[in-house]
């Protein structure tokens, strides 16, 4: 049996248990359907006790954790020993500034292996935005501006409200974004908007989950070299890849470290990216 079969035979005809309560299994269940795998969700699941992005409750730990968590919990309540969940972050993104960006994860922990294989995407296709405003005309522009009604809008009294303050969550049509509003504006005087980055009420971040949940599946099929398991992956990147002009070391990466989770074998390669020099454009001494 070759590795690549021996990885699709540890999870063809599986039951994952994924950890949702968005309606995420409409992105991540067709990508795992590619290799098999069939997918339930738990009712009785409350994944928002692991944070919200309307700031209720605080998120758990880090991304990671957070997913971890939710996965652990579905597995506990369904008694499967293969779980997955999902979980995104927003915000600016860490090269470009001025560009918001989602970063989603998607964990798989199989208990019957001994496994953890992550997925991942940073992408800049993301609708992620707030705005305050203190009339109706500048809610109604903010709403058309982040695609309302297919996506929805979050309105507060602020950015960071007190305890109690009234949230509306999942306004998707005009009427439920005008009384929103009005009210807001009647009682503080202004209105916090922001896209509800909750997936069932934004496809943008549903591409962006499905194309993790891809990346996960890239890396299921990534066998050690060594011991023939699944998710053999990158654990560290090492920058350094020369300016073409100057041949000084970029930020750009020169080599990565990929490591087996079961039997510890690394490997290095260099060049990652298929190129052996940088731009000089990239170069902090050609253009500081």
């Amino acid at each position: 049996m070759s590795r690549d079969e021996f990885a699709h035979n540890l999870f063809h005809n599986r039951t994952g248990v994924l950890a949702t309560m968005h309606r995420k299994e409409q992105a991540i269940r067709p990508v795992l359907a590619q290799i098999g795998m069939q997918i339930v969700v738990p009712e009785a699941l409350n994944t928002d006790e692991f944070g919200t992005f309307t700031r209720e409750v605080e998120r758990t730990g880090d991304q990671l954790q957070a997913a971890r968590l939710k996965a652990e919990k579905a597995m506990a309540l369904t008694g499967l020993d293969l779980g997955l969940a999902s979980e995104g972050s927003f915000g600016h993104h860490s090269s470009i500034p001025f560009l918001a960006c989602d970063r989603e994860l998607v964990v798989l922990i199989d208990r019957q292996q001994d496994l953890e294989i992550v997925g991942q995407v940073i992408s800049t296709d993301t609708n992620y935005s707030q705005q305050q405003v203190t009339t109706l005309e500048s809610a109604i522009a903010f709403a058309q501006k982040v695609g309302f009604p297919s996506h929805g809008v979050v309105a507060m009294p602020e950015a960071h409200p007190l305890p109690g303050s009234p949230i509306f969550k999942g306004i998707t049509d005009e009427s439920q974004l005008v009384d929103a509003v009005t009210e807001l504006l009647r009682q503080f005087g202004q209105a916090h908007l922001e896209t509800d980055m909750r997936a069932m009420h934004n496809p943008t971040r549903m591409k962006v989950i499905a194309q993790a949940t891809q990346d996960l599946v890239t890396k299921m099929s990534q066998c050690c070299p060594q011991c023939g398991y699944p998710g053999f992956t990158a654990v560290e990147r090492q920058a350094g890849l020369p300016c073409a002009l100057c041949q000084f070391p970029t930020a750009l990466p020169l080599a990565v470290t990929h490591r087996c989770q079961k039997c510890d074998f690394s490997s290095v390669s260099y060049f990652p990216n298929g190129q052996e020099f940088a731009d000089p454009a990239q170069c902090s001494y050609c253009n500081p």
